[in-house]
């Protein structure tokens, strides 16, 4: 199994570390900065010699290297900053998803591709529209970050062990993703048997709210431990065919409503890419506003369509 991560920076390298611990036989660290990559493929192969794991792990600036990768991560471009949100990176960023799909294009026509630079749920629909493979192999990392989120904010909340706690967030990756209430669950009790209504709000919204949260912390980057750890989970579920029932950024032909967009929703995720959306039965208001989540990522299409992206 051949893995390239497209960008080294934090959420990159930190993705390339847990994959060093798995199995892996070939990893590839892409980035446009000369010798950042090759540095922190040089630290993690001697890390891995520490560690007694055999992978052969190169650091480059030439996308070329991606040559016959069976998974392609792309985590490269700008992050963000405080008071910035998602949406403020669309073009910037819209840019160099366009250069690295084209190179993916050319040298992996055959690999599993998995989006993770923001404005997350845009950024797989117009790297899909670039690269043209088949839809169920191209997917986006969001649901899977933004459901760990409700999990630890309600582990906090009911001081219980997160090892018994279930979430389920969908819809785009954003201030309108759709964090599904009745579906949270304390070892399969309801979450709302157990915490007040607006307490569960303010969870929700804090969840909401959580990639925001951390950027104003940290001011000067975003999160990278969880997105990272998202990133493996679903690599993981490919190369190990685990089968895993993860919400992602995944292609809907009239799920849920929902014509010819990627957007996050429940999939099964598997060595064939995106193997089956599940449909779960919402709510009259968690459907319209999945759906309203959904009209919001087309309005950011329609701005790269008058860029001349799509």
């Amino acid at each position: 199994m051949k893995v390239t991560i497209f960008g080294a920076g934090n959420v990159g390298a930190t993705t390339a570390h847990l994959l060093v611990q798995d199995e892996l036989s070939e990893l590839v660290l892409v980035d446009i900065i000369d010798g950042f990559a090759g540095g922190k493929a040089l630290d993690l192969q001697q890390y891995a010699a520490l560690s007694l794991y055999d992978i052969n792990i190169t650091g480059t600036t030439d996308g070329s290297e991606c040559k016959n990768s069976d998974i392609v991560v792309i985590t490269s471009g700008l992050p963000r900053k405080p008071n910035m949100t998602r949406e403020d990176l669309l073009l910037k960023n819209a840019e160099i998803i366009k250069s690295v799909c084209a190179q993916v294009k050319e040298y992996a026509p055959n690999a599993i591709v998995i989006i993770a630079t923001n404005p997350l749920d845009p950024m797989v629909n117009l790297a899909s529209s670039i690269l043209g493979f088949e839809k169920y192999k191209v997917m986006g990392m969001a649901g899977v970050l933004d459901s760990a989120r409700m999990c630890s904010f309600l582990a906090e909340e009911l001081d219980i062990s997160v090892k018994d706690i279930s979430a389920m967030v969908i819809g785009g990756h954003g201030d309108d993703m759709v964090p599904l209430k009745r579906y949270a669950s304390i070892a399969g009790i309801p979450a709302i048997d157990l915490l007040e209504e607006k307490t569960l709000d303010d969870i929700i919204e804090r969840t909401r709210n959580g990639g925001a949260e951390i950027v104003g912390l940290l001011k000067t980057g975003s999160a990278y431990y969880t997105p990272a750890f998202s990133l493996f989970t679903m690599i993981k579920s490919i190369f190990k065919n685990e089968k895993r029932l993860l919400p992602c950024s995944v292609w809907c032909n009239g799920d849920y409503g929902i014509d010819n967009l990627y957007v996050g929703v429940p999939a099964i995720i598997g060595k064939n890419g995106v193997e089956q959306v599940k449909t779960l039965e919402l709510s009259a208001e968690e459907l319209k506003s999945l759906q309203d989540s959904a009209k919001r990522i087309e309005n950011n299409l329609q701005v790269l369509r008058e860029n001349g992206y799509m």
